[in-house]
């Protein structure tokens, strides 16, 4: 460990999100870093497994130094398929591990564990949003046809209202009521499939912020108290202004509902962290350092829906259509950036990762 040097900026973010355990080790087999995900695993953790051999704390059914020894000289990850790895007094589960060096220090390699049962778990997450987009298409097509004969079921009931008793005009006061509802939702169907490309510019977060925050106040947050914690000198983002300001407003309204109607708190805190870079499937990728954090303290979200909030269809409310955070996503990743959320009881956090704008090139002075 003596003379060591950080491998490379791991983001914080992506490296505690992995679903999968990650350990990264120096070149005596001691080990630098672990991920939640290895905490779990290893059943301790990283504070008590820094410093420590692999081999203390796990057993895998196969020669592990050998090939770490090998994909350290090749320079080239490694895999070794549906092997057991047995961790403490628990029965082994079968892996694949994958072994990697790290490019920008040779002598660091990562050691990533996925136990089968992972794997499995997400290739039907992967069904799911197959699923998901293929409903969202369908309710697509439908929703014009559909909104036209409602509309015309919503007049007749009305018409017929006009002759009747008090009573027999409760139910199509109900008529009227329910497909204004569903018309509603198909509205929010159609602007998730017709999303128009983000015409971006120069744009003030600080801006956007107090725009959506005025909205709701007037409207369904007035009973929210805010808290407004800004970093006044955050710099400006290129993006689309109504459409960032709809994100906030989705991302208010939302901490508002969950509230309920005696009313909470809602800091919306800003800050700038340059640790944090996306990395897309194409290999590009950049920094994304403008933070906006919409912090609630409501209940918190349901068990078990966190890591499936932002797709179509996923809701925590019991009424919810689960349509506004997957159009928040849809946005937020048109604009080249990242969204995430960490909900425990009384604190409910939604950031928003944002790139900066370019800056401008200085103009010569005239002589």
């Amino acid at each position: 460990m003596k003379g060591f040097r950080q491998p490379y900026p791991v983001p914080g973010v992506v490296w505690a999100s992995l679903p999968i355990p990650a350990v990264l080790i120096d070149e005596a087999g001691g080990v630098i870093e672990v991920n939640p995900a290895a905490e779990l695993f290893f059943n301790a953790s990283a504070r008590s497994l820094k410093g420590q051999r692999v081999e203390e704390r796990v057993r895998v059914d196969a020669n592990l130094d050998e090939a770490v020894t090998r994909a350290r000289a090749n320079q080239s990850a490694l895999f070794i398929n549906d092997v057991d790895v047995t961790v403490g007094d628990r029965g082994p589960v079968q892996c694949t591990v994958q072994i990697a060096p790290m490019a920008d220090n040779p002598d660091v390699v990562m050691l990533l564990f996925s136990p089968r049962e992972i794997a499995d778990r997400l290739g039907r997450a992967g069904a799911a949003k197959t699923a998901a987009k293929s409903a969202i298409g369908m309710a697509e097509m439908l929703a014009h046809e559909i909104k036209n004969p409602l509309a015309g079921i919503s007049g007749a009931a009305q018409l017929l209202s006009m002759n009747l008793t008090p009573e027999d005009r409760e139910l199509t006061d109900l008529i009227v009521e329910e497909t204004r509802r569903i018309v509603k939702l198909l509205e929010q169907v159609e602007q998730f499939g017709n999303l128009r490309p983000p015409e971006r510019r120069v744009v003030n977060i600080h801006d956007a912020l107090d725009r959506a925050r005025r909205s709701a106040q007037i409207g369904f947050a007035a009973k929210m108290t805010f808290i407004e914690d800004y970093d006044p000198s955050l710099p400006p983002t290129l993006a689309d202004p109504d459409q960032l300001m709809q994100v906030f407003l989705n991302l208010i309204k939302n901490a508002a509902e969950a509230a309920g109607p005696e009313g909470g708190t809602i800091r919306l805190h800003t800050f700038y962290d340059l640790s944090l870079r996306l990395r897309r499937k194409d290999g590009s990728g950049g920094a994304l350092p403008l933070q906006v954090e919409v912090i609630d303290d409501g209940p918190g979200l349901p068990p078990g829906i966190a890591e499936d909030i932002f797709e179509p269809f996923v809701s925590g409310k019991e009424n919810g259509t689960g349509l506004g955070l997957a159009l928040v996503s849809k946005i937020i990743t048109e604009h080249d950036g990242w969204i995430a959320v960490d909900s425990v009881p009384r604190r409910t956090v939604f950031r928003v990762s944002l790139p900066m704008a370019p800056r401008e090139p200085r103009k010569k002075e005239s002589t």
